[in-house]
């Protein structure tokens, strides 16, 4: 009991010198109680028959049917395989993208013109997929700059835009183009944390800027890259939905068609609101299963979790 008392009473004082930034949080907190954790009552429509006119309370029970007809479904592995080839790609290539221009912006020794490259890397952040979508069909279409270019090369048009080959690369580079100027906040940060001692260390000991990039720099990177890639392991199922739906139409159908453009078509069009929110549990379900499993091997090959 005394033990607990002394807690209390730390807490109380905490919040008594602190108050200003216990009253900050609220709007925080607040924020994820109503739209985060109120709403999570909702998944027990996942095993209904859900019925809009009969409400949550009178519909009825079917277990995990919905669960066994997605999984049983034609579409189950089309959807798995074009999700999880995006996921792939993101990883492999958009996700090490911010990583390679924070290493680039750190060498840059001329701080005004390292300012001007972060602030002209970071404006596509800002645009939204609607106009980056619109750029892509004025550069892309038949009668568009690139199409016309190639065309002076005895090449093209090319249709790639309704290409099944080219939805992939160019969701890549459009994700890359987006996020990789912005990401470089995070590890830029990070290693402006590193101590300027070690780096003339080295320059005494002889190393080269590959040696230092390799030996202090990317070490300073180890803690963040990881912790990162744990948060990206929880996400793997879910896609960008605006950026799919603008690039996707009948053309490339066989390879734009994901889990999230799905649960529109079946849950929003077509009022499959049971369906859907199975669907929806079994991607929160995966992700928590990716992001625990990760952060244990993080953690038993020596890297700090997130756990």
């Amino acid at each position: 009991m005394a033990v607990k008392a002394s807690t209390g009473s730390r807490f109380a004082r905490a919040i008594r010198r602190y108050w200003i930034l216990y009253l900050m949080c609220i709007p925080g907190a607040l924020f994820f109680l109503l739209f985060r954790y109120g709403p999570m009552w909702g998944i027990l429509v996942a095993f209904q028959d859900y019925n809009i006119w009969r409400g949550f309370w009178d519909s009825d029970w079917v277990g995990v049917a919905h669960f066994t007809r997605f999984f049983t479904g034609p579409h189950f592995r089309t959807l798995m395989t074009n999700t999880l080839w995006l996921s792939f790609l993101g990883i492999v290539f958009a996700f090490p993208a911010p990583i390679v221009l924070a290493l680039f912006l750190n060498e840059l020794r001329l701080q005004w013109f390292k300012r001007t490259i972060q602030t002209m890397i970071y404006v596509p952040h800002f645009i939204s997929w609607v106009i980056i979508g619109s750029m892509t069909f004025m550069l892309l279409s038949s009668g568009g700059p690139i199409n016309s270019l190639l065309g002076n090369f005895g090449i093209g048009p090319i249709p790639f835009l309704i290409s099944e080959g080219a939805f992939r690369p160019i969701m890549v580079i459009q994700g890359i183009w987006r996020g990789a100027g912005f990401g470089t906040i995070i590890f830029l940060a990070a290693l402006s944390s590193v101590d300027m001692e070690q780096y003339e260390a080295a320059i005494v000991d002889g190393a080269g800027r590959f040696r230092q990039c390799w030996h202090i720099t990317l070490p300073a990177l180890r803690s963040v890259v990881v912790l990162l890639l744990i948060l990206q392991m929880g996400s793997i199922l879910d896609t960008n939905f605006d950026q799919v739906v603008l690039l996707s139409n009948a053309g490339n159908r066989s390879v734009s068609d994901v889990i999230e453009t799905f649960v529109f078509r079946e849950g929003l069009l077509g009022g499959n609101f049971s369906f859907t929110t199975a669907i929806g549990l079994f991607q929160s379900i995966i992700g928590l299963v990716l992001v625990v499993t990760a952060d244990r091997v993080a953690k038993a090959v020596g890297q700090s979790g997130l756990f």
